[in-house]
């Protein structure tokens, strides 16, 4: 075998394995989550639960009825918990480094309706997003953010 050959069969491997981590990346990155309770009952879980781990619940919006108050069309119920943990946020953004995470905060937890009449719960994986940025984001995110974002919604079967 030659060098060109091998050359090239690295970088198709190179290629293929970044194509496939690219395609992949949605999916690791946002999870979905089927509730077995309608649109209102499962915020007021995922509030309580997050108020039981020590989180301040900033604010529920309504996005649905934003989008169609400024000019867009009528959507299915879609609602957006902003969670906030005093604690957390001061240790990340207390350094200059981590400061640029704050363009995700507070942490957002979205509720929805789909067509299939389902409510289904949306969250950032907190855990791979600290690996991302490494150091203190790591250590925060990837630990107690993450383990406590599970208990915000422990009451879904994944």
């Amino acid at each position: 075998m030659n060098f060109r050959s091998l050359l090239i069969g690295f970088l198709a491997g190179v290629i293929l394995v970044s194509v496939v981590g690219w395609l992949m990346m949605p999916g690791l990155m946002l999870k979905e989550y089927q509730s077995p309770y309608g649109l209102e009952e499962t915020v007021e879980k995922i509030k309580q639960n997050a108020i039981v781990e020590g989180w301040v619940v900033s604010s529920v919006s309504k996005l649905d009825e934003s989008v169609k108050k400024h000019g867009g069309g009528e959507l299915l119920p879609v609602r957006l918990i902003n969670l906030c943990q005093a604690h957390h946020a001061f240790t990340i953004l207390s350094e200059d480094g981590s400061k640029i995470v704050s363009v995700m905060m507070p942490c957002t937890i979205s509720v929805y309706q789909k067509a299939d009449g389902k409510t289904y719960i949306g969250a950032m994986n907190a855990g791979l997003l600290g690996k991302m940025f490494g150091g203190t984001i790591a250590r925060v995110m990837g630990g107690d953010v993450a383990r406590q974002q599970r208990k915000f919604i422990s009451f879904v079967h994944e």
